[in-house]
C-alpha cells in the first residue's frame, strides 16, 4: 500500500497531469483506479480535497507582490515546524531563481500545510511547488524549470 496522500498527487501527476491522457471524467471511477493502484480511501479522499482547495486558492484574487525580491518572508512557528530549514531554504531559492513569486510562494505553504502533517519533507515541497505551478495560468515557464529541476539528475539545490 502507497503511503501518504502527496502519493496519491504524485501518482496523479505523472499519469494524467504531465501527459495526454485525462483521468475519468467520473470520480467514482478515478477512486476505484486510485485504490486499484493501492491508495487507501483515506489518502485518495484527502488528496482529491487538497487539489480541489487548490484550484479554489488558485480562483482567490491575489493581492499585487509588493516590494518583490526585497522582501523577506518570515513563517510562523507553525509553518517552521512543518517547513524544516531545508524546506524554507528550497523556497527561499526558488524565488531567488525567479521559479516562484511571492504570491505563488504563499499558496504553497499554504497547501504545504494543508496536507496536515507535523513535518514535510523537501520532496514533497518540490511537488506541491510543481502542482500549484502546473495548475497555476501564466506560470508554464516556471513550472517548466521546476519540472526540469525535479526530473534532472543532478540539479543544483534539490538534494
Amino acid at each position: 500500500m502507497n503511503e501518504s496522500m502527496v502519493d496519491v498527487l504524485i501518482y496523479l501527476y505523472e499519469n494524467y497531469m504531465d501527459g495526454e491522457d485525462q483521468p475519468p471524467v467520473d470520480q467514482d471511477l478515478l477512486e476505484d483506479e486510485l485504490a486499484e493502484a493501492g491508495f487507501s480511501n483515506a489518502h485518495i479522499r484527502k488528496a482529491l480535497h487538497w487539489l480541489d482547495e487548490l484550484a479554489e486558492g488558485l480562483a482567490a484574487p491575489g493581492s499585487p507582490a509588493t516590494g518583490a525580491g526585497r522582501s523577506m518572508r518570515h513563517y510562523s512557528a507553525p509553518e517552521c515546524e512543518c517547513l524544516d530549514i531545508a524546506a524554507r531554504g528550497l523556497l527561499l531559492f526558488l524565488e531567488q531563481i525567479g521559479i516562484l513569486d511571492p504570491i505563488s510562494r504563499e499558496l504553497v505553504i499554504e497547501r504545504v500545510l494543508a496536507i496536515d502533517r507535523k513535518a514535510v519533507s523537501v520532496d514533497e515541497v518540490r511537488w506541491v511547488v510543481l502542482l500549484v505551478l502546473l495548475n497555476s495560468p501564466g506560470q508554464e515557464d516556471a513550472f517548466a524549470r521546476m519540472e526540469e529541476l525535479i526530473y534532472d539528475e543532478a540539479p543544483v539545490y534539490l538534494h
